[in-house]
């Protein structure tokens, strides 16, 4: 069971985790609420959340076509003295959430967390019965289901998909008056911290207490007293970051200040734990810069599937295990391909030091139906996810799915345009690829896929900036009509994807290697071109693990390594093509 705080950029000791195992049944006859099981039922099976019904520890394994199925519960609380806070990672796809018997959410979304106050709903020194109600349409092409298949059985790039309860579910108690949510804007220039605040209920003269900690020492503490539910101010940092003094965020030096907030109110006191990064991620006169500093990207593409979990990490060792053999290869970052990652893998990529690039998982029907979907979920993820330092990026389209007619559909250009201008509003601390790959419109990036394997095809490709842009590697066009290159910096963010079967499933990959040392050379071939290329500032290999159908990963779906780490490392490095 996952029994580790969900949240931990923004702590509180007061929660309680509802994973572990819940009552659940299927209601393929669509009678659950005709027959009001949301009032308390017998039901067949048991479940282990937050892992999904076609996932093997969620104790069902079931991929067949059952589109509507409930979970039941009880938990037990005793004196309630303020509000008690229902938080859910994810629930894939629409979800309505019943305690004891009345109805107090609907979410339709299966990528991004929600929260809903239950308290009124609550029975004190008694079992209270939470029953979820989930509609998940594995037809549905109009939703963000990323690389979850519409088919019963994965092939070619498609998975098993996921449906129900998929991250932690779980209870947390606040006063009347609390933090609802912070936000950190990182000034390096001034050495200071941006923080705004927001607060839910009556916050008539509460007192605000706000400490900032480095390695342990007081750096920064104010009081303030706050008169309404939005305050902001800003934090100078002291001698940190100063001169030879450099406390930023890093892959190399994850460096993460601590903070504590403490809200006093007549209704009780609010104690938060939270932490923040000094991180600026900039594009100047053309090149891509991490903290004032030219900054080379060494990623690699990473879809985030678990053999027996599918896309729920099992426990916090598999996480802490994938970046860590991540960072061990020489790679300082990870493009997570269509998949918003729980909030404790972002976490862990704060403090062990991986660069993210956090992608939409991608719906395949333009619609209108379509665009609303992907959207709503962009935006709450953009919400939820902007303080991590880890991440640099957002992308909110891949490879012109769900847009796949750019060339001759004006409204899709529109939408996609959209996209970039509503995310870069959003956030404009970060770099916005609208659509990585091919087929760009507005973009911060140039970014490319390319998965040509001879290396004499690559270095002719990628030697002159005419000869990059005038390519068309995988068939498709690097621009939409209308637009074309205005010196961004250029990024290969797929390639490679050399297949090596290393265990008895067979495979496929974009390419064939027959043995560890023909895997090593083919690896060799395909990044040797584009470091040497003086015009590409950065590279996402294709890609960490195996999954599924795909024997294409460095390591295989159980992450052993296909080829001495070391060995991986000297390739990512450029340590063995003399280049850095």
């Amino acid at each position: 069971m996952k029994n580790t705080y969900p949240r931990p950029q923004f702590e509180r000791d007061h929660w309680i985790n509802l994973n572990g195992q819940w009552d659940f049944i299927f209601d393929d006859n669509n009678i659950g609420l005709k027959e009001k099981w949301y009032q308390g039922i017998d039901m067949s099976h048991d479940i282990t959340v937050p892992f999904c019904v076609q996932s093997k520890l969620s104790g069902i394994d079931n991929s067949e076509d059952h589109p509507i199925f409930w979970y039941q519960r009880t938990f037990h609380l005793d004196d309630i003295t303020g509000n008690m806070l229902l938080h859910v990672g994810a629930i894939d796809y629409l979800s309505d959430i019943y305690i004891n018997g009345h109805h107090v959410k609907t979410n339709k979304g299966g990528n991004v967390s929600f929260t809903v106050d239950i308290t009124n709903y609550l029975l004190e020194n008694d079992d209270n019965l939470i029953s979820i109600r989930v509609f998940d349409d594995m037809f549905d092409i109009e939703i963000p289901r990323g690389k979850q298949y519409w088919k019963e059985k994965s092939e070619n790039i498609f998975y098993t998909r996921t449906s129900g309860i998929w991250q932690t579910i779980w209870l947390e108690e606040v006063p009347n008056t609390y933090l609802k949510r912070v936000k950190y804007i990182p000034d390096l220039s001034n050495n200071s911290i941006k923080i705004s605040y927001y607060f839910s209920g009556d916050i008539d003269q509460a007192e605000l207490q706000t400490t900032i900690f480095f390695s342990g020492e007081e750096i920064s503490e104010s009081r303030v007293i706050v008169e309404e539910n939005y305050y902001e101010a800003v934090y100078y940092l002291g001698k940190y970051n100063d001169q030879d003094v450099k406390h930023f965020w890093t892959p190399d030096d994850p460096n993460l200040y601590d903070v504590t907030f403490k809200l006093h109110s007549k209704n009780g006191d609010d104690i938060v734990k939270s932490y923040f990064g000094m991180r600026k991620i900039t594009i100047e006169n053309g090149t891509l810069m991490l903290n004032n500093r030219p900054y080379y990207l060494k990623m690699v593409l990473d879809q985030g599937y678990y053999p027996e979990s599918l896309l729920t990490a099992p426990n916090d060792d598999a996480i802490i295990k994938d970046i860590t053999l991540t960072k061990d290869m020489g790679f300082n970052g990870v493009r997570k391909h269509q998949k918003i990652e729980e909030e404790r893998y972002l976490y862990y990529a704060d403090k062990l030091g991986l660069i993210v690039w956090e992608e939409m998982p991608s719906a395949y029907k333009f619609s209108s139906k379509m665009m609303h979907n992907l959207s709503d979920e962009w935006q709450r993820t953009i919400k939820r996810d902007f303080n991590h330092p880890s991440i640099i990026a957002w992308v909110p389209i891949n490879e012109s799915w769900g847009v796949p007619h750019l060339l001759t559909n004006n409204r899709e250009v529109h939408f996609l345009e959209s996209l970039y201008h509503l995310t870069k509003a959003l956030d404009d601390t970060r770099l916005i690829v609208s659509n990585d790959g091919w087929e760009h419109g507005t973009t911060d990036l140039l970014t490319i896929h390319d998965y040509e394997s001879k290396e004499s095809v690559l270095k002719e490709r990628y030697k002159t900036i005419e000869n990059i842009t005038s390519s068309i590697p995988g068939d498709h066009l690097l621009f939409n009509k209308g637009f074309k290159y205005n010196h961004q910096p250029i990024l290969v963010t797929e390639f490679g994807g050399i297949s090596f079967q290393k265990t008895s499933k067979n495979g496929w990959g974009y390419s064939t290697a027959t043995s560890e040392k023909d895997f090593k050379n083919q690896l060799e071939n395909v990044f040797r071109p584009l470091y040497q290329s003086t015009h590409v500032q950065g590279v996402c290999y294709t890609q960490l693990t195996d999954v599924e159908q795909e024997i294409n990963g460095l390591l295989t779906y159980e992450r052993d390594p296909k080829i001495p780490v070391d060995d991986i490392r000297k390739i990512v490095s450029g340590n063995t093509f003399n280049n850095s």
